[in-house]
């Protein structure tokens, strides 16, 4: 992998972790446009580092959130923050589950099964235009409410259906306010992410040399640059109700991806 490809990467998966059209699915396309269809170790590692900066990109932009989160914690009482932390850890229960004991049988849906994508991303399409229809209310994230859009975020894992996109629509479906919606479903994915890069360390199955450091250097940049201004224009789109064109984007892309699959 050259600079060039890691940039090109870095700013897919950057723009699609934010913005409601997979970046899972962009990167399966991406990889596939690009002539990488195996999952090498290098490549594991170089997934790694765009995971790790787009994470740090949601820190960024939610910091005084965070901050706030963690003053309230310290507090040691039941209160608004602890709450909202137990909201949390329990929406990350589900994807946990799925990426500890089925991992393998997740692997066989990587790997440029681009018509598959295409499927998964005219899901995704369907879901974005029936939240955009749905009326905002003022209503919080609740205890249950956080297990169920856990299991969305859970379903997402699978490639072409996207995180933000699932999670913020199973929300806003459930009747959830819109920003709260958004706020939460970024703020969920920080520790899973956090948590995969430590798993994957401590298995010990990353491969780095060298002469990588350029193109990890370069795809952590793209994905961070990338991610905080997707991050920071999503929220804003979702409390304008603008999710339908997502949506149409979502369509013609799984469209063309099952065309261009089915004709391999």
């Amino acid at each position: 992998m050259d600079i060039i490809d890691a940039i090109i990467l870095g700013i897919i998966q950057g723009l699609t972790e934010f913005l409601p059209v997979s970046s899972s699915g962009h990167l399966e396309l991406g990889a596939a446009i690009l002539g990488d269809s195996k999952l090498p170790e290098e490549s594991m590692m170089f997934s790694v580092i765009l995971h790790f900066a787009t994470a740090l990109a949601t820190i960024v932009v939610f910091r005084k959130d965070i901050a706030e989160i963690l003053r309230g914690l310290f507090q040691f009482q039941w209160n608004e923050e602890t709450r909202f932390s137990l909201k949390i850890v329990l929406s990350m229960i589900p994807a946990a589950i799925v990426g500890v004991f089925f991992n393998d049988q997740l692997e066989q849906f990587f790997g440029g099964k681009i018509v598959f994508v295409g499927c998964m991303l005219l899901l995704t399409a369907l879901l974005l235009f029936l939240a955009d229809k749905a009326k905002n209310t003022d209503k919080p994230v609740g205890f249950i409410e956080a297990i169920i859009v856990g299991i969305a975020q859970a379903i997402a894992i699978l490639p072409g259906i996207s995180r933000s996109g699932a999670t913020i629509s199973t929300s806003v479906l459930l009747g959830i306010d819109k920003a709260k919606a958004a706020r939460f479903s970024f703020l969920m994915v920080v520790p899973l992410i956090l948590g995969k890069i430590a798993k994957d360390l401590l298995d010990g199955g990353l491969a780095y040399n060298s002469d990588s450091f350029g193109y990890l250097s370069a795809g952590f940049i793209a994905a961070f640059v990338a991610g905080y201004f997707a991050c920071t224009w999503m929220i804003a789109l979702v409390r304008r109700s603008k999710l339908t064109y997502f949506s149409i984007y979502c369509l013609i892309v799984g469209l063309i991806a099952i065309g261009a699959g089915m004709m391999r």
